[in-house]
C-alpha cells in the first residue's frame, strides 16, 4: 500500500514535468514508467490502484485529462496480470504498450468524445497513446533491468519461503 502511495506521488509530480502534446492527447511518459514499475512490484490490482490514483490526482490538479483513465488503469492492469503470469519483464512492457497504447486509445476514443467533444479520428489517438507508452516503457524497463538482480530477485526469494 505504501509502495502504491508513493509510486502515485512520482507519476503526479513527475506527470507534471515531462509531458507534450501529441496529436490529441497530452502526453506523459513518466505514468507509463510507474505502470511499468508498480505492475511489476506490486501486482495486477495495486497498479491499478495507482493508476486511477495518480489519473483522479492530476485532474484534480489540473495536469491531466480524463483520457488518463483509461489507458492508465488497463495498462498497469496488462502489466501486472501478464508479469504475474509469466515473470517475463518484457512481456509486461509490452503489455503496457498492447494495454495503454491500444485498448486504452480505443477506449479512450469514445470517451474523449463523450465528456471533451473531441471530433479528431480513432486513429490520432492510437499513435499519441503509443508513443508516450514507448517512452515510458522504455525508461521504466531499464530502471527496472538495472535494479533487478539485486532488489527483484531476492525479494522474490524472500516471498517463495
Amino acid at each position: 500500500m505504501i509502495l502504491t502511495a508513493i509510486l502515485s506521488a512520482i507519476g503526479v509530480v513527475g506527470g507534471s514535468m515531462f509531458e507534450f502534446t501529441v496529436g490529441v492527447a497530452k502526453v506523459a511518459p513518466m505514468q507509463h514508467l510507474i505502470n511499468l514499475i508498480s505492475g511489476v512490484l506490486v501486482g495486477p490490482w495495486w497498479a491499478v490502484t495507482q493508476a486511477f490514483i495518480t489519473s483522479l490526482l492530476r485532474n484534480i490538479l489540473g495536469t491531466g485529462t480524463v483520457l488518463a483513465f483509461p489507458g492508465s488503469m488497463i495498462g498497469a492492469f496488462c502489466v501486472g496480470w501478464l508479469f504475474h503470469k509469466t515473470q517475463s519483464l518484457l512481456v509486461a512492457a509490452c503489455g503496457e504498450l498492447v494495454g495503454t497504447g491500444i485498448i486504452g486509445a480505443i477506449v479512450a476514443y469514445p470517451l474523449a468524445q463523450w465528456l471533451i467533444g473531441t471530433t479528431g479520428a480513432l486513429w490520432l489517438f492510437i499513435p499519441s497513446f503509443f508513443l508516450s507508452a514507448l517512452v515510458g516503457v522504455i525508461v521504466g524497463y531499464v530502471i527496472l533491468k538495472a535494479i533487478w538482480k539485486r532488489v527483484i530477485v531476492p525479494q522474490q526469494r524472500k516471498l517463495d519461503q
